[in-house]
């Protein structure tokens, strides 16, 4: 863990030039609770510094480690923070259930501080979110707005968010009464699930992919799923089914397929299989009124860690839409 050192924090586990500053926050009743905002500064191209930055929230089983994302930001003029939320990554304390909330609006407080962080030497600012966070973040963002505190972000970056769940309508329509219902007597209840750990071994450079992370932070089995975290996931997703209204421009990227292998083959490299990228098409339109839906083929649920030729078009048409939309 890191401790808070001022406004930039002491040195990251990446190493320099990325900082961390661990934001403390109330205790839950598991304890002592903190986040982490990490920091990666621009590259300077003049002695000011820069008024643009983005901040990213990570996915489910997941924490910021995402250096090459981050350096195609800060190549182009922009600070670059990213929240490892509580309970996540370098936030995980050693009493804590590692993922758990029992509802998504639990994640408002460090939203806020990381936001205040940003927004106090930067005027122009882009929010990023993946998976799980590509839901959290605009649900944090329209809440906001309701509460008339709206977010004067320049655009959202919501890559492979988790706008439904997985799997056939009626398992979902099914399922999730039961699932409701065990969350409210027994929320630490495990909702059983198959893991094959194959989306992690793709990734991690000890086994067939090519980027290096904390294995104890992202099990390559993953996190448990227990039933108040996954009824708290419904409840977000029930909200946006009925609809935001993001005050700025959303740019939504996933891959252009999902499969569900039970063994190491090319599907697992280059479709999502993680998510239904069927359901993100078909919500995407429900984050607000300005919505650009981009399917990359050949990517991963994590479109920035496919591979080299889809991970190129991905920030291709990150940069089209920036330069359209946010830039210009």
């Amino acid at each position: 863990m890191q401790s808070g050192v001022g406004a930039t924090g002491a040195r990251d586990i990446l190493g320099a030039p990325y900082t961390a500053e661990t934001l403390e926050l109330p205790d839950d009743d598991e304890g002592r609770v903190v986040a982490t905002l990490v920091r990666r500064p621009a590259e300077r191209r003049t002695s000011r510094p820069t008024d643009r930055a983005v901040l990213h929230v990570h996915g489910f089983a997941d924490y910021f480690f995402q250096t090459a994302y981050a350096e195609w930001w800060t190549a182009r003029g922009y600070d670059f923070y990213a929240l490892d939320m509580r309970k996540y990554g370098r936030s995980i304390l050693p009493h804590q259930t590692p993922n758990y909330v029992a509802d998504l609006a639990h994640y408002h407080p460090e939203l806020e501080l990381a936001w205040d962080r940003v927004t106090s030497g930067h005027r122009h600012v882009v929010l990023s979110g993946h998976s799980t966070g590509g839901l959290v973040l605009p649900l944090w963002a329209d809440a906001r707005r309701l509460e008339g505190r709206g977010v004067d972000a320049r655009g959202i970056v919501l890559n492979a968010p988790w706008l439904d769940l997985q799997g056939k309508s009626w398992v979902r329509l099914g399922l999730m009464p039961v699932v409701q219902q065990v969350a409210k007597r027994q929320p630490m209840r495990i909702v059983p699930r198959t893991v094959t750990g194959l989306y992690a071994r793709s990734l991690h450079r000890d086994h067939e992919g090519e980027w290096d992370f904390n294995l104890d932070w992202k099990p390559i089995a993953s996190w448990p799923a227990y039933a108040g975290w996954l009824a708290a996931v419904r409840r977000g997703h029930a909200t946006l089914h009925r609809g935001l209204s993001l005050g700025f421009p959303v740019l939504v990227l996933s891959s252009t397929r999902s499969s569900t292998p039970t063994e190491l083959g090319e599907d697992v490299h280059s479709t999502d299989i993680v998510l239904d990228v069927a359901q993100i098409r078909r919500w995407a339109s429900s984050l607000g009124q300005h919505v650009t839906y981009v399917g990359v083929e050949g990517a991963r649920h994590d479109v920035f860690l496919s591979r080299e030729e889809p991970r190129a078009r991905a920030f291709s048409e990150l940069d089209r839409w920036l330069a359209a939309y946010v830039d210009g």
